[in-house]
């Protein structure tokens, strides 16, 4: 197997209904969530740079594209497909981690969340650094929930008044992963200047060998 996982462009469109169908197949398999897309639909994401292809030579075997919401404040990363002849090879994990990046890259300040019942794409999700998150923290936009109405669930979405359905509602948002790594910084350089310290203070309590001062002398001044 030799697949090659690209941001796709206009060169990919023709792959615009074979993409539809296998959405749908996966649809009635799983009998569970996944929205109907049209082919024009589709062709719109590649052609805005906004979708990544896998491809086996001229066979599509996979695809995800992004969406915007809220002046992209929010963006999602839709359409998750894989061919199932190439299910449990780890190109799931592959496409998300490319179609993430390509989010990060296109829309720095975005919120990056999702909606799913697949356990393997929520296990994907968390590596990535989505939590899960109440249904009130995705997007407002009616345009975004709309498109759930293809879904054979869209009944349960209405009942609970948009408060929950069977999907899973997870979000990656980069200002508190900027806070959590900036905290996580501090604490090491924390950890760091009180290990710098102490050997300040044995140098001074203790007489050292000579050779050691020149290996002590550049951890303490770099």
């Amino acid at each position: 197997m030799h697949v090659t996982i690209v941001v796709a462009d206009a060169s990919h469109e023709k792959y615009a209904q074979a993409i539809c169908d296998m959405i749908e197949e996966a649809a009635k398999h799983r009998g569970t969530g996944i929205a109907k897309r049209k082919p024009e639909y589709i062709r719109e994401k590649i052609h805005k740079g906004n979708a990544v292809i896998a491809l086996e030579g001229e066979k599509v075997v996979g695809f995800c594209y992004i969406e915007s919401w809220q002046g992209h404040k929010f963006v999602a990363n839709s359409g998750l497909i894989v061919h199932p002849d190439y299910r449990k090879t780890g190109l799931a994990k592959q496409i998300k981690s490319k179609i993430f990046q390509l989010s990060r890259k296109k829309f720095p300040g975005s919120k990056i969340f999702g909606i799913t019942t697949i356990l393997a794409v929520m296990k994907i999700n968390s590596e990535l650094g989505y939590k899960p998150v109440t249904f009130s923290e995705l997007t407002s936009d009616e345009t975004f929930w709309k498109g759930c109405e293809s879904c054979k669930n869209y009944d349960i979405l209405c009942r609970t008044e948009r408060k929950m359905c069977l999907c899973t509602g997870m979000v990656y948002d980069p200002a508190k992963e900027e806070k959590m790594k900036s905290a996580a910084g501090k604490q090491k350089n924390g950890s760091w200047e009180q290990f710098k310290k102490f050997l300040k203070t044995q140098k001074q309590r203790f007489p050292v060998k000579k050779a050691l001062y020149p290996k002590i002398s550049k951890i303490l001044h770099p």
